[in-house]
């Protein structure tokens, strides 16, 4: 991985969307710092379509597009889409998102994880899913291990499951879907930015093994330092590593893109 700071100009002048994770690249211990916030600002400010793509529930992505600087956010690890669309928020859906009786399978991994991991607990943030199962194992105490992590997710796709590890949670689904997935989806068939230029234009920050269909994909990838703690996880990793973690590192991440940016 190369220090964001060997972003080069020609890169930075190609490059019109920001992806990003939100827990742990956006956020630090939990919160959204004002470092991060005001980064993201800046990246609006300059005219950059800022889209976060998260783990975190419908819910939360509802207020999200409402209230941050952002166009659009991908929840759910790829499950929709909400954007701005004029005065309006739109809701781009992907195509393999399973229908609602899929709760009484998700239901049944989730009595099996509980059962066979212990420590192990639904999120908080459960009430607020429309699509997903996601299994806390670090967001709230006790804390568990990633070796805690790789159990669950073996467990969620004994079930025919797909599963990710982000850094707080196990999420599970049913659906040919993931974060890459409906990047390419949506920024293809809404802003019609096909899969040749979105390597080019797109700049995607990140944090964790969940992110790295991501990482493999972008030509411009960049992960904040706490990486490091994933990397012998990571089959592809980003090709660009900021010195900072968490949301001191996303903001290392757009400094690098703008200050060049006003150099060309």
């Amino acid at each position: 991985m190369l220090p964001i700071s060997e972003l080069s100009a020609s890169s930075i002048d190609r490059i019109t969307i920001v992806l990003t994770d939100i827990d742990d690249t956006l956020t630090t211990g939990g919160y959204l710092e004002s470092d991060a916030y005001e980064a993201l600002w800046r990246l609006h400010r300059a005219g950059l379509r800022v889209v976060p793509v998260t783990g975190r529930p419908a819910g939360w992505c509802d207020l999200i597009v409402r209230q941050w600087p952002v166009e659009a956010i991908i929840g759910e690890n790829g499950a929709f889409v909400f954007y701005r669309e004029s005065e309006h928020i739109v809701t781009f859906t992907h195509p393999s998102v399973a229908s609602e009786d899929i709760r009484s399978r998700l239901d049944e991994v989730r009595d099996a994880v509980l059962a066979e991991v212990a420590g192990s607990r639904v999120a908080r943030d459960q009430f607020a899913r429309l699509y997903d199962l996601a299994i806390d194992f670090r967001e709230d105490p006790p804390q568990l291990t990633l070796d805690d992590a790789e159990r669950i997710k073996a467990v969620c796709e004994r079930f025919g499951a797909q599963a990710k590890i982000s850094s707080i949670h196990v999420n599970t689904w049913f659906g040919d879907y993931d974060k890459l997935k409906m990047a390419n989806l949506f920024l293809s068939e809404v802003w019609g930015v096909d899969r040749e230029r979105q390597q080019l234009e797109v700049l995607f920050c990140g944090d964790s093994p969940n992110d790295e269909p991501m990482f493999a994909f972008f030509t411009n990838s960049c992960a904040v330092a706490n990486i490091r703690e994933y990397e012998h996880l990571l089959d592809h990793p980003p090709r660009y590593v900021t010195n900072s973690g968490h949301g001191q590192g996303f903001a290392e991440a757009v400094e690098a893109l703008l200050s060049k940016e006003r150099e060309i």
